[in-house]
């Protein structure tokens, strides 16, 4: 068994793909560095990104499935679950095969695979989108930290680009290290370190808005006024707002 090794990016895996036909392998893996650890009856390829090899298979896949199917196997790999590179090869390979557009094709385990993956990665992002919380800081910036499942961030920033336009905000996700600006034209991508005095990013250790806890008082007296408390049902409540995605929510803290 082969594990081709990369560097966890779209590009890197189309580039592998590349590798697993030209050189013909068997029982091919296609996994990121820190997923793959030395066997003993394995062999590990290390594959650098390869911007012509890369071109070469998008290319070939948008013939085949369209773009909007190029576009659903790079959503399936932010869902960052273990092996999801094999099934994304396994639709390849079929698509390769078939010369059509098959990921409507229930009958074939790994389409059924992806689009389960898709379900998930979607459910993820309507969920962080819903209930994603800014609070002021110092700086005139609004900040948010969240930690979701699935690396969603690249989902969900033309959503909040639109919505909150004339703001600048920052989401960062404390799990991944990573976060999206908006700087009132444009959204980029930005990593902040932690310091060697904090675990914490140093982005989340920031001063806050003077009014910024006078705001949170409002909105939680807002949801408390509104509250019917005739017509609770904490297991509906439970479906549409899962336990897990409560520390987000100013409305839920103490």
């Amino acid at each position: 068994m082969t594990y081709l090794i990369y560097d966890g990016s779209f590009e890197g895996l189309l580039t592998a793909i590349f590798e697993v036909y030209a050189l013909q392998l068997k029982e091919p893996r296609i996994r990121r560095k820190h997923q793959v650890a030395e066997q003993l009856f394995s062999q590990n390829l290390h594959i650098s990104f390869d911007e012509e090899k890369a071109n070469r298979v998008r290319k070939k896949l948008q013939d085949i499935i369209g773009a909007e199917g190029l576009n659903a196997l790079w959503k399936a790999i932010l869902s960052e679950i273990e092996g999801i590179e094999d099934i994304v090869l396994g639709v390849v390979a079929y698509a390769l095969e078939s010369q059509k557009n098959i990921l409507r094709d229930f009958g074939h385990p790994d389409v059924i695979a992806l689009q389960d993956v898709l379900k998930k990665i979607g459910r993820e992002r309507h969920r962080m989108t819903a209930f994603v919380r800014f609070a002021l800081g110092g700086d005139g910036v609004f900040y948010s930290g969240i930690e979701p499942d699935f690396d969603v961030l690249p989902l969900i920033s033309g959503h909040f680009k639109k919505r909150y336009a004339d703001q600048k905000w920052l989401i960062f996700d404390r799990r991944r290290q990573y976060g999206i600006y908006y700087d009132l034209q444009r959204v980029i991508t930005v990593e902040v370190q932690e310091s060697e005095t904090s675990p914490h990013p140093a982005v989340l250790d920031l001063e806050w808005d003077p009014n910024e806890n006078e705001f949170q008082k409002l909105w939680k007296n807002y949801f408390k006024a509104t509250n019917i408390s005739s017509r609770k049902n904490p297991k509906l409540h439970l479906q549409h707002v899962p336990r897990r995605y409560w520390k987000y929510l100013v409305e839920k803290g103490e």
